[in-house]
């Protein structure tokens, strides 16, 4: 009983420990957007839409609420949005997007990670050509038939539309066209259940088992971080 307890207790914790990182992540995110375009989710998109993927992770209210209060105290911190790029063992590139309120610090830390790890910081903008930026939705649809759906989005951006095998349904848009959808899906009365920007990559490297390892055992230490908000990469994921 003894042994079986430890099992399920570090599988409990390292389950708390994960969504406690999503809850900072997109509280940051929360406290970022209400600082920028004010406390009311009716009239400021980004909030909305963060308190949107909130709800998606689970995270309780009385969080979200904290996050908005603090948005509007004068001893909240102000966080600045940085991109890191770089390359992970193996030749895997690596795109790491942080809000910080110390830049030199996570820099430092980011530096640090890639260079033990047998990697190297690069230039801002080097990674572009081997990621496009795109919008991603998933929706719930409702009673909306998805061919009429597609037919009636276009005009605001969309790229593609599938729903996976689990029945979840996913929209994708242009960078660019990120803030269009999220008005068209209002207007037209669809549920936004979360919405992200994310870097895809345009290619991505297969790599051995070890080596896959490697690069996510690197991955992980960097989403541990506290300023770090979204890591992604060109490495192939194979499943063992």
């Amino acid at each position: 009983m003894g042994r079986i307890f430890e099992k399920r207790k570090h599988k409990m914790f390292a389950r708390y420990a994960k969504m406690a990182k999503i809850f900072t992540r997109i509280g940051k995110e929360i406290a970022m957007a209400a600082k920028a375009g004010g406390p009311d989710p009716s009239v400021n998109p980004r909030l909305r839409l963060a308190i949107q993927n909130a709800k998606a992770n689970n995270m309780p209210k009385a969080n979200v609420d904290a996050a908005i209060k603090r948005a509007t105290s004068k001893d909240e911190k102000d966080y600045e949005e940085v991109v890191y790029e770089g390359y992970a063992p193996h030749g895997i590139a690596i795109v790491i997007e942080t809000a910080t309120d110390n830049p030199t610090r996570t820099v430092a830390n980011i530096r640090m990670y890639l260079t033990r790890a047998g990697g190297s910081l690069g230039k801002t903008g080097s990674l572009d050509f081997l990621f496009e930026r795109k919008g991603v939705f998933k929706i719930n649809p409702g009673s909306h038939n998805l061919d009429d759906l597609e037919l009636q989005l276009i005009d605001y951006g969309l790229e593609e539309i599938n729903k996976e095998e689990d029945g979840e349904v996913y929209i994708y848009t242009d960078f660019k066209d990120f803030g269009n959808m999220q008005k068209g899906l209002d207007e037209l009365g669809i549920e936004i259940i979360s919405a992200e920007l994310e870097r895809i990559p345009t290619n991505t490297t297969k790599l051995t088992p070890e080596q896959q390892a490697e690069v996510l055992a690197l991955i992980e230490k960097i989403e541990d971080d506290e300023d770090v908000q979204n890591v992604f990469h060109n490495m192939e994921i194979v499943e063992a």
